[in-house]
């Protein structure tokens, strides 16, 4: 079993920074990626919604062997997490939790500033995570809807993401929030457009938090997959619609970290 693939899964693409850090952090891991292209965003969805889809995803992972399961996207840990966990059979590991835990640590004592999809920060998740390190805590949180498509259409620095971002961040600024949650799996793709728009204040990547988080769960469970030379890791990408757009923008979110050379294509629902 140690030697199954790690399962992750996202609405879209943007979990692919999520299998970025699993790479870096777990380089001797086989990941087995899907990203439900078909029916992206989840973020304007209900909740009753998101579960439904995420249900379906983890079934088909786990009908595909994976050994854990990891919810690369904000809003379906928001809203599926504790039902995985309970109904589950493997580990299951969010994105939410291990961002909140960084950030508290990180914080200088300030304001912590918190930016997602519109049904993350609708759902509260952050803010709920955050409170239970520390109840009085400051939180600032801001829906950044439009930096998904400017993310996925390559604008990373041009002058109008950079007036977007102004706008959006207004109110971290204005509150001096001295850490920031990026609490969508697309943001650390603008990471160093955020880091230069908010001077002082750190950047939490919950992409690489999450990957912290997952390889602890893997050598606690015992599911870790010990050295074996001569072998390499396998990646399996997955799309629920437009394969070919998933394999142009997929590379600029794995950059050369993972081959990225073929998707296949699996409709659910």
């Amino acid at each position: 079993m140690s030697d199954a693939p790690i399962g992750v899964f996202d609405s879209g693409l943007g979990g692919l920074t999520v299998v970025r850090a699993l790479v870096e952090r777990l380089p001797q891991e086989s990941i087995t990626y899907f990203g439900d292209t078909a029916r992206v965003p989840y973020g304007p969805k209900s909740p009753d919604t998101v579960r439904r889809y995420s249900r379906e995803i983890a079934a088909f992972l786990a009908g595909e062997g994976v050994k854990a399961l990891v919810v690369a996207c904000n809003t379906a840990t928001a809203h599926a997490l504790p039902a995985l966990e309970a109904e589950c059979a493997m580990p299951v590991v969010g994105v939410v939790a291990p961002g909140a835990r960084a950030a508290i640590d990180a914080s200088r004592g300030g304001p912590v500033g918190v930016i997602g999809t519109a049904g993350t920060i609708a759902s509260g998740a952050y803010e709920r995570a955050l409170r239970l390190w520390r109840a009085d805590l400051e939180i600032v949180s801001v829906a950044c809807p439009l930096f998904v498509p400017l993310v996925e259409e390559g604008w990373l620095d041009g002058e109008a993401t950079r007036l977007i971002a102004r706008h959006y961040l207004q109110p971290l600024r204005d509150a001096a929030v001295d850490t920031l949650v990026l609490g969508c799996t697309h943001y650390p793709l603008l990471a160093p457009l955020l880091a230069s728009e908010m001077p002082g204040a750190r950047l939490i990547d919950s992409a690489h938090e999450t990957a912290v988080d997952t390889a602890a769960v893997l050598q606690r469970t015992g599911l870790a997959r010990g050295p074996a030379p001569g072998v390499s890791p396998s990646y399996r990408f997955i799309a629920s619609d437009a394969p070919d757009h998933f394999l142009r923008a997929g590379r600029r979110f794995l950059g050369e970290r993972a081959v990225l050379d073929r998707v296949e294509t699996v409709t659910l629902g």
